[in-house]
């Protein structure tokens, strides 16, 4: 296996409305600001991937728009997946490993404005029986969390204070939407409070994988992604137990994430229910700092906030401020598919 890091990471300012921009502009100056971080051009680019939603655009083969802020001449080598930004990041690590390219760079964004998000993500389930309901994606994060309470695993002063413990930590992160001293506010969908749901913006990010010795060149402490996995649940809800992720778990057991105590996690779970559950499934204790950033409660741009996650470990990585750190990024209703990436810094592999 190579040696592969994130040497630099990049992200929009998010706010909830951007209409005066369109995807291009919104990711032009991210892209600019996570070359300018390495000095790379981006033809001196081995491999490009991106991250987003066609049905977010409301228009076929969209992501095709947003290569104009890459630049595709001269040609060059791009894919790109229909997923959020974390897995583009999965997709451009294994060509890395493959040799095919030494560097790498991954982009997301997401417009959630134009649209009613709690509709569109509709269309993530099954199309034969839960779909035609349509039960949207905070009625069934509600579910979760009723199932966790009636479980006695959490009750709704304690998610109100992962709400609240989240929001004051993104005072210290100025991309974040969110911050500061958010009231609960009322039910939205019982048990859920609105301080419970992550806010609707719009945003992206940008990373740079490196391989190696370019990684060292090209950053003064990289964040080496020790291991990284993904897994995925039934896609029927009914057949899973909404208070525990065992694909999570697994993810976090191929990324090697119990092999050595992390000291930071962030963790992609919009929802505060979700994350009492990501917590017991990857078994983050107290001692364990848990989204320093603020996490989706903070900014929950679709399609860029898994990939935000692993930056934002990474950042804490590259500024010294962490040796170990889990990453986790998530897609579909109640946690169903999950990525699990370990980091660590220079001096803690050695």
């Amino acid at each position: 296996m190579r040696d592969v890091a994130i040497v630099a990471f990049a992200q929009s300012a998010h706010r909830r409305r951007t209409d005066e921009l369109s995807e291009v502009d919104l990711l032009m100056p991210v892209l600019h600001e996570v070359l300018g971080a390495t000095g790379l051009k981006a033809n001196e680019i081995g491999f490009t991937c991106s991250g987003s939603a066609d049905y977010l655009a409301g228009r076929a083969f969209s992501f095709t728009m947003a290569l104009d802020g890459v630049g595709a001449h001269p040609p060059i080598s791009e894919s790109h997946v229909e997923m959020d930004g974390a897995w583009a990041l999965y997709e451009a690590w294994v060509k890395i490993q493959t040799g095919e390219a030494d560097t790498a760079l991954v982009y997301s964004y997401g417009k959630s404005s134009p649209g009613r998000v709690r509709d569109v993500l509709t269309r993530q389930l099954d199309p034969y029986y839960l779909a035609p309901l349509w039960p949207d994606s905070v009625a069934l994060a509600a579910l979760q969390a009723q199932a966790l309470i009636d479980a006695g695993d959490t009750d709704e002063g304690a998610l109100a204070e992962i709400g609240a413990r989240n929001r004051t930590a993104a005072v210290d992160n100025p991309y974040a939407q969110l911050t500061g001293d958010v009231p609960a506010g009322d039910h939205l969908v019982h048990p859920l409070r609105t301080g419970d749901c992550p806010p609707i913006g719009d945003g992206a990010a940008a990373v740079i994988l490196a391989a190696g010795d370019a990684a060292r060149a090209l950053c003064e402490r990289p964040a080496w992604i020790r291991g990284i996995d993904h897994r995925i649940e039934a896609h029927s809800l009914g057949v899973r137990d909404l208070t525990d992720s065992p694909s999570a778990r697994l993810a976090a057991e191929r990324a090697g994430a119990f092999d050595r105590p992390v000291d930071t996690a962030e963790l992609h779970a919009p929802f505060t229910s979700q994350e009492v559950v990501l917590r017991r499934a990857l078994g983050l204790g107290d001692e364990v700092r848990v989204n320093p950033s603020g996490g989706s409660l903070a900014a929950n741009p679709i399609m860029a906030a898994g990939l935000i996650r692993l930056g934002e470990a990474a950042a804490r990585i590259h500024r010294g401020e962490s040796d170990r750190a889990l990453a986790h990024a998530t897609s579909g209703p109640c946690l169903q598919q999950n990525l699990v990436a370990v980091l660590e810094g220079e001096s803690a592999h050695a």
